[in-house]
């Protein structure tokens, strides 16, 4: 389950339309989640936005909705500009298991594309000394035309510091933006990519979180062969800062989630969202240490031949 605790956002990443939200849509933001979460009981609950750090109330919300599912496991997505060690030991404190740190480049271009000045030094700064205290912390990559050859220097970044990440391919259905879309000529690229990353899992489990079927189908998806429907709206289910039912995170809300009664399968291919492509992933022994997340003290070498 998606919680989406706000539509309002500071970064300006240009295939992204949040940005541009009202700033009066706070108004209508839920105060609490808790009753939403008590219907559902998930197995996993994941805050995110915009931006959910905007939220000074951020911490009271996680910690309604841990009383409210006390076994549910629960993340947060940030872009990061605002995570501090004090705001993530608060948001720890009140029952988030896991920070996924938006991160496409370990340079000045992830600032660029979100358009936040010194974002990727801050948080190879910041993710460093949240591991120290021992709490999980994933960079969620998505994988880009301009991207591909820094994957896995981002993959072994995180593997240094006792970080992990998720990986996601980019998808245009935000907002029409074609321009970081992968396309043929990439193929091969993305191929051999697909072997590093398996080939890093077999010797380092616990640092990339996506399921090697994931991974092993993102070239089926790329040339047209991902096979079965998208069960969005079926084995996830994505609430709004209203309280509003959507599909999927692209899809307009339809109904309030007291009024859910599940959606049918759908026809549709336009993204391969981890969100997608994990809920049709098997569950297997090696899946749940995968989702168990890294173990591996920061600093400790992990394929001294890697970048």
């Amino acid at each position: 389950m998606h919680f989406e605790v706000t539509s309002r956002c500071n970064a300006r990443c240009d295939f992204c339309d949040y940005w541009k939200t009202d700033p009066s849509a706070r108004e209508r933001e839920l105060k609490s989640f808790a009753d939403a979460a008590r219907h559902f009981r998930p197995m996993m609950i994941t805050f995110t936005g915009g931006e959910p750090l905007l939220r000074r109330d951020l911490e009271a919300i996680v910690a309604e909705v841990d009383r409210a599912v006390p076994l549910t496991w629960m993340s947060v997505i940030t872009h990061g500009g605002m995570l501090t060690v004090e705001r993530a030991q608060s948001l720890w404190d009140a029952g988030i298991a896991q920070f996924c740190v938006s991160l496409d480049f370990l340079d000045e271009r992830h600032d660029e594309a979100r358009g936040i000045p010194g974002l990727a030094a801050k948080i190879l700064r910041t993710v460093p000394e949240l591991v120290a205290r021992g709490m999980t912390v994933r960079f969620n990559t998505v994988i880009k035309r301009e991207n591909v050859p820094e994957i896995m220097p981002i993959v072994h970044r995180a593997a240094a510091i006792g970080a992990g990440v998720n990986l996601s391919l980019y998808t245009d259905s935000k907002n029409g933006n074609r321009a970081h879309l992968l396309e043929a000529d990439d193929l091969a690229r993305v191929d051999a990519l697909v072997a590093d990353l398996l080939a890093f899992k077999r010797r380092n489990r616990g640092v990339i979180s996506s399921s090697d079927w994931y991974i092993s189908h993102i070239p089926d998806y790329l040339r047209g062969k991902l096979g079965g429907p998208c069960r969005a709206g079926e084995t996830t289910i994505h609430i709004d800062p209203t309280g509003m039912v959507r599909r999927c995170p692209d899809f307009p809300p339809n109904k309030h989630w007291s009024e859910y009664s599940g959606y049918e399968p759908i026809d549709c291919n336009a993204c391969y969202y981890a969100c997608r492509g994990e809920a049709q992933a098997p569950l297997t022994i090696s899946r749940f240490r995968d989702l168990a997340g890294s173990t591996r003290p920061a600093g400790e070498t992990v394929e001294a031949a890697g970048p």
